[in-house]
């Protein structure tokens, strides 16, 4: 198969779809790899260390578009990228579809083979290719809600740690999964007073057990959310439905509980964010104040850490991408089931229900498209 990879173009997006490792494999199985000119650089790698290990460099993204039968990206193409895409084409990247219905029909308009790192699931049901990318943003929820308490900032001026004789910070993440957890972790690490929320019982068990007495665990009721903003200096919003729009837990109303100056991090921002009064920042103005709030809502938060994000990222993309290579996806999602719940648009139709519903689309089954 020709595989290739181009230049991220969001704003302050440094990650990109291959590492140099990720295409030494592909090379050594017998496929060809285009890479766009600097489509490494901001994460570490430079065009030398592409043709190094047998990719061809290109100059610009149209003439790898052209020639590539799979696009790797880490991001959704932006909107002047769309008309790049052509029919039969795959696209493997972070789609995000849910709050994105331009992409959504630009995708669908174009026939393209469109498959979602953040659908695919394995076989315990869990999300490989969207846990890393968690991982980072819980780490980095803490460490920029910290920064954005400062009073410079619009914050409470308050550390989360505390010092002696003065109360630490309180800290709620709502959503319990990867990312949540891994907010959790962080902020125990600074000190900080941390409840935990969400709806899984199971997964508070299991949370109560990994972290004991550090973390305070509560059911997510609409009660236990009001006291718990009331009460936080920085909230975390982590809440995921795969593929599906957020459900807005906090609500406009809510910011009028909320102390002056505490923060907001809805990592969730990328399906639309679990917060009514959010909408996407970008790394270059990554805060804005509303009822006396801050809020951080940047869209792609594991940009600003692209080495650790793209390797972390391509250790677990990369064998689905070689799948696909070496079998085609056809053959490959009748392989691996989980790699089939990745694919969000088959040749003119969409093939995830959460994806249809919550943009209005009428949703096919992939195995009767694949059959058709």
């Amino acid at each position: 198969m020709i595989i290739g990879t181009t230049k991220e173009l969001k704003n302050h997006e440094y990650r990109v779809g291959l590492t140099p490792d990720n295409i030494l494999s592909f090379v050594a199985h017998g496929h060809q790899v285009y890479v766009e000119s600097r489509a490494g650089e901001g994460a570490g790698f430079t065009d030398e260390a592409y043709r190094a290990v047998g990719a061809v460099v290109l100059d610009t993204a149209a003439e790898v578009y052209e020639k590539c039968e799979m696009i790797v990206k880490v991001k959704e193409p932006e909107p002047c990228e769309y008309n790049l895409l052509r029919e039969g084409q795959i696209l493997f990247t972070y789609l995000h579809l849910a709050p994105n219905p331009q992409l959504a029909e630009a995708l669908i308009k174009r026939g393209v083979k469109a498959v979602a790192y953040e659908t695919i699931t394995d076989k315990e049901g869990n999300l490989p290719c969207l846990r890393p990318m968690s991982q980072v943003a819980g780490r980095l929820s803490i460490q920029e809600g910290a920064k954005y308490l400062e009073r410079s900032f619009g914050g409470r001026g308050l550390l989360l740690g505390g010092v002696p004789g003065v109360e630490r910070g309180k800290i709620a993440i709502i959503g319990g999964g990867v990312a949540g957890t891994y907010a959790a972790k962080a902020a125990v690490g600074m000190d900080a007073q941390v409840t935990l929320l969400d709806v899984n019982l199971n997964r508070l068990s299991y949370l109560e057990d990994v972290f004991g007495a550090s973390v305070t665990t509560l059911y997510s009721t609409e009660a236990n959310i009001r006291k718990c903003l009331a009460e936080a200096d920085l909230v975390i919003g982590s809440v995921l439905i795969p593929g599906g729009s957020t459900p807005k837990l906090v609500r406009r109303e809510h910011l009028k509980l909320m102390k002056k100056g505490a923060v907001i991090v809805d990592i969730a921002i990328d399906q639309g964010g679990c917060c009514e009064s959010s909408h996407t920042t970008t790394h270059d103005n990554p805060v804005f104040i509303e009822e006396g709030i801050v809020h951080y809502c940047v869209g792609n938060m594991p940009g600003a850490v692209p080495y650790t994000s793209t390797v972390a990222l391509s250790n677990t993309t990369f064998r689905y991408g070689m799948l696909m290579a070496d079998h085609g996806l056809e053959a490959a999602v009748r392989m691996d089931a989980g790699l089939a719940n990745g694919v969000n648009i088959y040749n003119h139709h969409c093939t995830n229900r959460n994806v249809a519903e919550s943009l209005g689309l009428d949703y096919a089954e992939l195995e009767n498209v694949l059959e058709a």
